[in-house]
């Protein structure tokens, strides 16, 4: 019997059929060589995506028998697809799941690297990709945790907070080397199976937004550290299934992602509400001062206190009893 890690890979497709080709054909072809395969999973599009994934896999001489496309038969979110890829091959005897965008694709080498760097590290839970856009700059993707002071310092966008709250500031410089981090982007990601034995899978409450964070939080509090691999690079073209990048207002399901959030991790959500409408007010400030050009969606600061406000009673938005485990058949029993 072979020695070789066995590996996953996860593509999540929420309307947006061609681009998760396009993301598969680039995983199959790093992928070669790898005791691998992929499972492509259709969040119930309703556009007719799985049978045009579905036709463009059968036809696809990359392919071959190594990528299969299922139906989760549900919007969860992208935590909820994501889980349901898992748990398909998690039968399998799969040892390291790999999530990847379908808008993400991945360069020479990428998950190779990825693989390597968690089977010669064993301590470590988690890795991620260093991710730059189809021009080739580079997207922000290692962070820290958010926490009171982040908020504060990243609703300001005010010099002297920010050298204070330095050890605060939540997006990292662009790594140039291997690094530690707190959490990183979904977009490349790679899950040692021991961790989601271990603290489980993503956690289904969150919609969109903050799931990763949420998870590398519960892996680093169980001791299974998440690191930023330079050398593994992917072309990420970004927001494309979400449509972030022409939003004029935020959606509510961010709202709730953020409440849910502290509320989990840190006990409460009212003090770091408080923090970034003191630091909105702070930049508010700081525009009609400097008149500066306006930075945040329509309506941002009123729908964040009325989001909050209005979920006051409900003290866990959206939350389930138990995070989904990797069998499901021991979440039923517990």
């Amino acid at each position: 019997m072979s020695d070789a890690p066995r590996l996953l890979t996860v593509i999540l497709n929420w309307r947006t059929p061609e681009m998760t080709l396009r993301a598969a054909e680039a995983a199959a072809r790093e992928m070669q060589g790898l005791d691998s395969h992929i499972v492509i999973v259709d969040n119930n599009s309703g556009d007719g995506s799985f049978k045009a994934i579905r036709d463009g896999i059968s036809n696809a001489d990359w392919a071959e028998n190594c990528v299969e496309v299922v139906q989760s038969g549900h919007n969860g979110g992208f935590g909820a697809g994501n889980n349901f890829g898992i748990r398909h091959g998690a039968a399998k005897g799969f040892d390291y799941f790999y999530i990847l965008n379908s808008d993400a694709f991945p360069d020479a080498g990428s998950i190779q690297l990825l693989l390597a760097h968690l089977t010669f590290n064993p301590d470590v839970g988690i890795a991620g990709s260093y991710i730059h856009g189809e021009d080739g700059a580079p997207h922000v993707t290692a962070f820290r945790f958010p926490t009171i002071w982040s908020e504060l310092e990243g609703a300001a966008r005010l010099g002297v907070i920010s050298r204070v709250l330095k050890d605060h500031i939540v997006p990292l410089p662009i790594p140039s080397a291997t690094m530690r981090v707190d959490w990183l982007a979904g977009a490349s990601m790679m899950l040692r199976r021991e961790v989601l034995e271990d603290i489980g899978l993503f956690d289904e409450s969150f919609f969109l937004y903050f799931e990763e964070t949420d998870l590398c939080l519960r892996a680093a509090r169980a001791g299974w550290p998440t690191d930023y691999v330079r050398a593994s690079e992917v072309t990420h073209i970004g927001s494309v299934s979400t449509g972030m990048k022409t939003w004029r207002r935020m959606p509510s399901y961010w709202f709730d992602s953020r409440l849910y959030y502290f509320r989990k991790n840190h006990g409460s959500a009212l003090a770091p509400t408080l923090a970034h409408v003191t630091g909105t007010l702070i930049w508010k400030l700081r525009r009609i001062v400097g008149r500066k050009p306006r930075r945040d969606p329509n309506w941002f600061l009123w729908d964040l206190i009325r989001h909050y406000i209005r979920n006051i009673p409900n003290r866990t938005p959206r939350e389930r009893t138990e995070t989904p485990t990797l069998n499901p058949r021991k979440e039923a029993n517990t």
